[in-house]
């Protein structure tokens, strides 16, 4: 057959479906078909025009032909779903509908028919994630904290999933985990118990001046960071008592017992790099924004020594108010944001370790490949 007469029976068969006549419009469609002609939207002509018809077995035979050729049909998946869900498989229409929600674009930028059917389908999806969720509700009960809880949430759509996307370096096969149980650090209590002191050292040490310096700061030797809120901004601000791994011995020798309290923690140690031992400042007012940590072999902790209420901190999909004398650990490959939404500076102490699984052969070769990298010229 010609490509003419392909034309010409496209062209009758539209006609015949404006004039209701869905025999004859998937006569047409049909004959092209039969004839080699049967691309997607062909197919997907007939499957209208037998859906027209009342056949809905040969239209999900001819909806079949259309995802072979295009998986991602937008009417075609609408199709689908609307039939799964009429039929009792609200389940299997979940799927449809949320991937015609993914790849179609904002409905405003359709036609209007167009737009009316893409939010009808988010509808359908919304509506039976809905009874989903409290069909799960009901089949399990209640589930209080930990992973499971967690996982629970994401699988219902009530929580974002956050992989580790460290900046520099990743280790692979580490365990995905944004917060840290403290207490499964045997030195924890102790550093903890030493907050007082920590605190009296810092104290001593403002009163002599603001000794804090941009926690952001220009680096000739790095891109210009002109993306940054906070680029050479003392409204996020730190004071070292090491830096790279290196000692900040006028800063470190007033902090004589903080030093001590650290003695006991694994710190993570690699020449020109770490650890850091540091109180970060954020000014009343200051948010620091989204971002992700270098590395995923490490873990950064926090010991909050001067907290005001509504400070908050956000790894993945958790966020947590720092409490005075209790240490968090995190992943900071995890995406992360801070923010101070009170009328005081907060300052807690941060210090980075070894991440607890890695092996000390590979805390040894995570060494030798960063002072590889820092070699180089």
């Amino acid at each position: 057959m010609t490509t003419t007469k392909f034309e010409d029976l496209g062209k009758a068969g539209m006609e015949a479906m404006r004039k209701g006549d869905a025999a004859g419009a998937r006569a047409a469609f049909d004959a092209i078909i039969a004839d080699g002609g049967g691309d997607a939207e062909t197919w997907l002509a007939s499957a209208i025009a037998r859906e027209a018809m009342g056949d809905t077995t040969s239209m999900l035979e001819a909806l079949d032909q259309v995802f072979k050729l295009d998986n991602q049909n937008p009417r075609a998946l609408l199709m689908k779903g609307d039939y799964l869900a009429k039929n009792g498989d609200r389940r299997a229409a979940l799927a449809f509908y949320n991937l015609l929600n993914q790849i179609v674009p904002d409905p405003e930028q359709l036609s209007p028919d167009a737009a009316k059917e893409v939010r009808r389908a988010k509808n359908a999806y919304d509506t039976i994630a809905a009874d989903l969720r409290d069909h799960l509700d009901k089949a399990i009960g209640p589930v209080n904290g930990g992973r499971f809880a967690r996982s629970v949430q994401m699988m219902k759509g009530e929580r974002l999933r956050f992989d580790e996307r460290p900046r520099a370096f990743f280790f692979d096969c580490l365990p995905a985990i944004d917060f840290y149980d403290p207490s499964a650090f045997s030195w924890s209590a102790g550093l903890e118990a030493a907050t007082d002191d920590i605190a009296a050292e810092l104290e001593a040490c403002l009163s002599d001046g603001d000794a804090f310096e941009p926690y952001i700061h220009t680096d000739n030797r790095a891109p210009e960071r002109s993306d940054h809120d906070l680029l050479n901004d003392k409204r996020w601000s730190a004071l070292y008592l090491v830096h790279d791994g290196v000692r900040k011995d006028e800063v470190a020798d007033r902090f004589p017992k903080t030093l001590a309290a650290l003695d006991q923690v694994p710190l993570e140690h690699i020449p020109g790099r770490g650890p850091m031992i540091l109180f970060s400042r954020l000014k009343p007012g200051a948010r620091i924004e989204p971002h992700h940590g270098f590395l995923n072999t490490r873990l950064i902790c926090h010991l909050p020594i001067v907290v005001p209420p509504n400070c908050f901190l956000r790894v993945g999909a958790e966020v947590r108010q720092w409490q005075r004398g209790q240490m968090m650990a995190f992943s900071d490959a995890v995406e992360h944001e801070a923010w101070n939404d009170s009328q005081q500076d907060r300052i807690v102490m941060i210090f980075s370790i070894w991440r607890p699984a890695l092996t000390a052969e590979e805390r040894a070769q995570v060494s030798r490949l960063l002072q590889a990298v820092d070699s180089f010229q």
